[in-house]
């Protein structure tokens, strides 16, 4: 199964702009917000059933966990007999990338091998994903997107009045997948219900959702094999990582402990971190994190850090710094990743550095007890649908994303996974194993705009990745945070949504000793004053009128 990197940044920095330039999307006042319980869209989602190909997998994974599978099927199955594409039509989409962009269509073997199999070539603009949303915004902004458009899951939140863009830029899918009409796209249908549930807006179905593959959002990871060598212990709190932080920075050798580590700093100090940043008091009031002694106290150590010198500079300097390959070279020692980076980073470098071993942390809790762990539970991304397309054009691309969503065991999969053989795999009799050039050219391009059930594996070039993966996250799993409104879908109030990233920019500031600490409580007070109580009055209402 594919696995990529994700949520591993702050993205894009023009949510502000969506507010105005979606305005004209609706007559409706922008107003304080909305709260949809998702168990009223039941009627709206598509029936479940289950693929009938699906390969028994090898290490059951404790939910929400997925499962995980250690060797690759010595047969595959032919899913889909007739291309999707009948009508040859190219068909235009865009979707992010971490890293290096890939070769165009025009010098892909890759995607030319999957497009002849479509039956028609898919034109991607693949787009910077740390960047990706100024890039939505602008979109939204001139009402030109694609044929086909990935929103990660995270950015969703990020724009203001979603909703009104998505009924005004988006195709309806309700009436083409709702109920037993989703039976035309076995792939699609097969699905968990859950990940569909949060497709739906304005009480229709507007996308196709790509199910999270794990529930963790970020880990923090080592190079166990560069601590080995020098006979050091992987830490196991704070105070040995610090230690071992400043042990092991040495600029003479360009050597830093870490890359920017503050997602995972909030999690060892029991930050809140559901629906962005919120939990209930003992009070049951609603509390964001910049309100919580442990979010000052997370700032102050990362802040602390930072002074101390123990980042990486070109990170700090913001040089375009690849953290990755600062990573993979050992420049950085830690570094916080989402847990998709971590099997494609131990496959491509380990070709250079064969005792590459790339692992996670334990998880830990500041001052002792349970950790916390935060959860991301809803669809990495949404595949949507360009308004004004005539039914036989939605059905051709409904049917292109479904031979996308083709899972373990397919021959659909394989191609899709690892590109042609000879090519971009070498086939052993363990499975197939990527080529330099696939990993130049194969992105998760086809991924972005597709989805598929949960799973994790096999990895022929990473024989140990699997077991590995869930060993931590069967661990890990039982620190999850509990969500108070789980089960309900929010838009947050405009006015809070547009000062979103200018309240984390004015943190970071803070953090990055451009601002006084001194600052931190006037701070908090213009997140309150710029829709931050708005906020909090929808989030208790929500909870009120759910019966909770």
């Amino acid at each position: 199964m594919t696995t990529l990197s994700r949520r591993t940044l702050l993205l894009g920095t023009a949510a502000v702009a969506a507010g105005p330039l979606l305005g004209g999307c609706s007559k409706e006042p922008a107003g304080s917000g909305t709260a949809q319980n998702l168990d009223s869209v039941a009627g709206l989602l598509p029936s479940h059933h289950e693929f009938t190909g699906s390969v028994k997998p090898d290490i059951l994974g404790t939910r929400p966990v997925p499962d995980g599978y250690l060797r690759y099927p010595a047969t595959l199955v032919d899913a889909i007999t007739e291309k999707p594409a009948a009508s040859g039509r190219e068909i235009s989409a865009m979707t992010p990338v971490w890293g290096p962009a890939p070769p165009g269509i025009d010098r892909s073997a890759y995607l030319r091998a999957v497009g002849a199999e479509l039956g028609a070539p898919v034109n991607f603009v693949v787009q910077d994903g740390g960047t990706y949303g100024d890039k939505l915004n602008a979109m939204f902004g001139a009402r030109d997107v694609p044929e086909v458009l990935c929103v990660p899951g995270w950015e969703v939140d990020k724009i203001p009045r979603f909703a009104e863009a998505a009924t005004a830029l988006f195709t309806d899918l309700t009436d083409h997948l709702q109920a037993e009409r989703v039976s035309a796209y076995p792939m699609l249908s097969s699905f968990p219900t859950g990940a569909w549930r949060h497709a739906v807006w304005n009480q229709r179905l507007f996308a196709i959702p790509n199910p999270s593959d794990g529930p963790f959002p970020y880990a923090m990871f080592t190079r166990k094999d560069l601590l080995d060598e020098r006979g050091l212990a992987v830490p196991g709190n704070l105070d040995d990582l610090l230690a071992m932080a400043k042990q092991v920075t040495d600029p003479k050798r360009r050597v830093w402990a870490f890359s920017d580590i503050f997602a995972m700093l909030q999690m060892y100090h029991r930050v809140p971190g559901a629906k962005g940043g919120w939990r209930l008091t003992a009070g049951k009031t609603p509390e964001f994190k910049y309100e919580t002694a442990e979010y000052r106290r997370a700032l102050e150590v990362m802040a602390g850090i930072y002074r101390d010198g123990l980042v990486h500079p070109d990170l700090v300097a913001s040089k375009g710094a690849d953290q990755n390959q600062l990573f993979a070279s050992g420049g950085i020692l830690f570094a916080q990743a989402g847990v998709g980076y971590w099997q494609p980073a131990q496959a491509e470098n380990q070709k250079i550095t064969p005792k590459l071993n790339i692992q996670p942390l334990p998880v830990f809790a500041v001052g002792g007890g349970d950790p916390l762990v935060w959860g991301a539970a809803e669809p990495i991304s949404y595949t949507f649908l360009k308004a004004g397309l005539p039914k036989d054009r939605v059905e051709e691309l409904l049917r292109v994303i479904n031979w996308c969503s083709a899972p373990l065991g397919t021959q659909e999969a394989q191609l899709r996974d690892y590109g042609v053989a000879g090519k971009h795999h070498t086939v052993t009799p363990d499975g197939p194993v990527k080529t330099d050039l696939a990993f130049k050219e194969i992105v998760n391009q086809y991924y972005f705009i597709s989805g598929r059930n949960p799973a994790i594996g096999p990895f022929p070039d990473t024989p140990n990745y699997v077991r590995d993966v869930l060993t931590y996250s069967n661990e890990t799993v039982k620190y999850l945070e509990q969500d108070p409104w789980d089960g309900l879908k929010l838009e947050m109030p405009v006015k809070f949504a547009s000062y979103r990233v200018a309240a984390e920019e004015k943190f970071t500031d803070v953090l990055r000793g451009r601002r006084p600490m001194s600052d931190f409580d006037a701070l908090v007070k213009e997140w309150r004053d710029n829709g931050g109580e708005e906020a909090r009055a929808l989030m208790a209402k929500a909870l009120t009128d759910s019966g909770r």
